[in-house]
């Protein structure tokens, strides 16, 4: 996608995010009611987090204690998901593309002084600078994003913002057929088995797990690799077989002119 088409689609998002903020923030963050209590909006955090963090804490945690760990958040919409986090974590941090998500995420927060929300550009993370994680999160957010090209650059940023060896647990849209058009920005695109295999790859994670393919609850594992693993080594040397014929094949054309 041309740098400006890119652009373009950001700064929809973010304008159209905004605007369902402003007008039911909760609600769009969890569509299953209109009208949530502050009690029902943070108990089905906490339900999210029951279910995908606490069954799932020795990948999570790899034996630190959480309460020493620095967790963050992609997409942490009105802070429905990021509470139940500070409960279990001792920092979490959280980005949004939506500023009013950000702003009501921050009111609705500001009793926990070791929750930090930031509005970044809907593609990085560069508003947090170099400062590195103990584990990434992301639920029901990269199914909302129309453009492959951003999901992957989101997921190039996380790997560089994780300790080694740490986790990106995230999910995206898996069920065929709901592909949307690229100015939609509440039905994102979808993905199957074999491209989050192969995003997995271009971004130098190891994917161990998933569940859920062909489903709108494809789950991943993604995880920092110590080492280059036999998938990724694999990977590299193909595509550096595939750029040496692309080179061979333009000096041949450029002899055969002379």
């Amino acid at each position: 996608m041309a740098e400006a088409d890119l652009s373009g689609q950001l700064e929809k998002m973010q304008r159209e995010w905004d605007a369902r903020a402003r007008e039911n923030a909760r609600f769009y963050v969890n569509t299953q009611r209109q009208d949530w209590t502050d009690a029902e909006f943070f108990e089905s955090g906490q339900r999210t987090v029951s279910e995908e963090i606490l069954t799932d804490m020795i990948n999570i945690c790899q034996g630190k204690d959480p309460k020493r760990m620095r967790v963050l958040e992609i997409g942490c919409g009105a802070g429905r998901v990021t509470r139940a986090l500070a409960g279990v974590f001792g920092e979490v941090y959280g980005v949004d593309i939506s500023g009013e998500m950000v702003r009501q995420a921050r009111s609705a927060l500001a009793d926990l002084p070791h929750v930090h929300i930031f509005q970044n550009n809907g593609k990085d993370l560069e508003v947090l600078g170099s400062m590195r994680f103990d584990f990434a999160f992301s639920s029901i957010v990269f199914q909302h994003i129309p453009s492959r090209e951003v999901i992957e650059s989101y997921v190039r940023a996380v790997r560089l913002r994780l300790k080694r060896g740490r986790l990106f647990k995230f999910q995206v849209q898996g069920a065929p057929g709901m592909d949307s058009d690229p100015n939609d920005t509440w039905h994102g695109v979808t993905f199957s088995e074999q491209d989050v295999r192969d995003m997995a790859l271009r971004c130098d994670f190891e994917m161990r797990y998933s569940y859920g393919a062909g489903t709108q609850y494809f789950w991943l594992w993604y995880f920092d690799p110590k080492y280059l693993s036999p998938a990724w080594r694999q990977y590299r040397e193909y595509k550096l077989r595939i750029a040496y014929r692309r080179w061979r094949g333009r000096v041949s054309r450029m002899l055969k002119t002379q």
